[in-house]
């Protein structure tokens, strides 16, 4: 892990003397660029190169545990949604920490960490499923938005504890966002809603971390 890294990828390496465990930190910000190029001044955290890195961690005995940084406004659902699918299906420990927004396709990515921790300011939102660009009128298409929509409760209610009718709710609720539909949470509220584990930064984050290192495999 090089310099580089940092810079193209936002990921690190950090090594505890204390606990002598490898964790690696990745950092999912912006806008998740999927299938189509996102705008050359947004900034992105792009699904085809999360996939090797999340391979390499998965296969690499010296890496322990990994950390995800999560400040995302959302982006691609198909994507976003197989990459949240990745991360809950690796075998090292996971804790993820939301320390701004999680949007959107952000949530299910952040509760696909074993454990999730949100900074006290951070946001959360969960609305219905949205698409840019010319959308053909027809039934076909509700039924399409329907079946990506059940796909995203499923797994927020799988991977929570917040059941899949609750989600459907918070997605439909008229809320504060100028002419849209949904939900946010802040902080805390995300915890007591029961999406995530506990409000906290990074202390609290990496302290879950090492300490599921220490057991093994919590899967």
């Amino acid at each position: 892990m090089v310099e580089e890294d940092i810079k193209e990828y936002g990921i690190t390496v950090l090594k505890s003397k204390q606990e002598g465990h490898s964790i690696w930190m990745i950092s999912i910000i912006g806008e998740v660029e999927g299938h189509e190029t996102a705008q050359e001044r947004v900034k992105t955290t792009k699904y085809e190169h999360l996939l090797p890195i999340l391979t390499k961690i998965e296969e690499t005995e010296e890496i322990d545990g990994v950390l995800f940084l999560i400040n995302t406004v959302g982006g691609d659902v198909s994507c976003g949604l197989a990459l949240a699918e990745f991360i809950a299906s690796l075998s090292k420990p996971t804790v993820a920490l939301v320390i701004g927004d999680s949007h959107s396709i952000g949530v299910p990515l952040s509760v696909a960490a074993d454990y999730t921790v949100i900074a006290p300011s951070a946001t959360v939102i969960i609305h219905p499923v949205r698409m840019n660009g010319p959308v053909l009128g027809a039934p076909q298409t509700y039924e399409y938005f329907h079946l990506i929509q059940e796909r995203i409760t499923q797994f927020i209610a799988k991977h929570s504890s917040v059941s899949k009718e609750q989600l459907q709710e918070w997605m439909v609720a008229p809320g504060i966002l100028s002419r849209d539909l949904g939900t946010i949470f802040v902080g805390e509220e995300a915890v007591k809603a029961g999406l995530y584990q506990q409000v906290g930064g990074i202390r609290e984050a990496l302290e879950v971390l090492h300490k599921y290192c220490s057991q093994g495999n919590v899967k």
